[in-house]
Parts: structure tokens; sequence; C-alpha cells
């Protein structure tokens, strides 16, 4: 399942214009507080498809019936880009526990790069449904590598993959590799640089967020 929020009216668009706008990309915290409110409404989109189960509520003048998650999803991130979203997104799945892994591109001499993951910190995801998110899918690399180390320790019942820009490229290389995984995408975009950046994309947004590393 793909979902792609360019194709439906609603305000995170706004979200995402800013995210691209390169005048507005100058404050690094409208830059992260965007990153921030798209995760929350990915994550409220993603709830709609999560398992209820009802309860009973006392309160002063009664009982109540309500529909509660019947388990916590687990948030995956990529740092560093990731940790804007993530946030947003836990400020929604607010018992949620989280993974952390650290993946970069690592460039050769002759200008190829390979996906080093150094890292991963996660809970228990046996039987979890887990959300990944990484900001730009680009070529799909690292969210295939991080979420296959994932799905080879653990046995996920449910993959969701967020990204605020995707390339069609990578839509297509995420799928080829996890047909079972759902992808949440703000915009997908037709065409990458010759070192693999999104156009048009809206820049690097580990960068944007926190600084220019070296």
């Amino acid at each position: 399942m793909i979902y792609d929020l360019s194709k439906n009216n609603c305000i995170a668009n706004t979200f995402i214009a800013e995210l691209r706008d390169e005048q507005i990309q100058k404050d690094a915290m409208r830059f992260r507080k965007n990153m921030e409110r798209l995760g929350t409404f990915f994550a409220y989109e993603i709830s709609r498809t999560l398992k209820y189960k009802e309860i009973e509520t006392q309160t002063p003048l009664g009982t109540a019936k309500s529909q509660v998650l019947a388990q916590q999803p687990v948030l995956a991130t990529i740092l560093r880009a990731g940790i804007p979203m993530h946030q947003g997104m836990l400020s929604v799945f607010d018992q949620a526990e989280s993974a952390f892994i650290t993946a970069y591109r690592k460039t050769k001499k002759n200008g190829d790069f390979i996906i080093q993951m150094e890292h991963i910190s996660a809970p228990d995801l046996e039987g979890k449904t887990v959300i990944l998110v990484d900001p730009m899918l680009a070529t799909g690399l690292s969210i295939v590598l991080c979420a296959k180390e994932l799905i080879n320790s653990y046995k996920i019942e449910k993959l969701h993959i967020v990204a605020a820009i995707a390339s069609t490229e990578g839509v297509a290389h995420v799928k080829a590799n996890l047909p079972k995984a759902s992808l949440w995408l703000g915009a997908i975009d037709s065409e990458m640089t010759s070192k693999s950046y999104i156009v048009p994309g809206l820049g690097d947004a580990g960068d944007l967020a926190y600084g220019i590393k070296q």
C-alpha cells in the first residue's frame, strides 16, 4: 500500500511546501517544526489502520465505552535526519517504545557510495507493528537495508515506512525488496541528481535541521 499525501488536499501539504522553500529553510527551527508536524499527521493517518479494543472508563457520572489501541507501535528512526518526524509521531503514540538506527552514505574515491549501518538500539520487536521513519527516500537503499536488518532479527507483524519526500526510483526499490511494507509519503518526485539527491526534493534534511555536517 502506498499513501501519497500530495494527492489529497489537506493542511499537511502546506508543511511540505514550507519544507521545500529555500527561504523558509533558513529558519532551522521552523524546518524542524514542520517535520515534526508532518510526523504528527502521518501518525494520525497510520493510527486509523491499527487494531483497537473496547474498554470501559469510569467517569464522575457513569461508565463510558471507548476504542483504544490494542498494542502500541514501535517507532524506529534513522539518525539524524529522522529525529523531528520521530518526535511528531511520539507526540501521538505517546506510550510507544522507540528504536534508533545509525546509517549514512559512505562515499568512495570514485564518487560512488554505499550505505554504512553502524548501530541499532531497539526494544523487543517480536510481533510488533513497526513504523520506520526517514525523511528522504532517495535510492531506497538505506530504508531497505535497515528494514531488512530489523526483519531478520525479529518477527515483525507489520512494517510502515514514512518519508516526507520520495523518488520514484526509491519507491520502486522499496516495493521490490519490501513488498509487504506500507509506504506513507508526503510527495513523490520523479528525478534524482547524479549524486542521488531527489529533484526538486528539498536538499539535505539532516543539514537543514541540525547544521551542515563535516
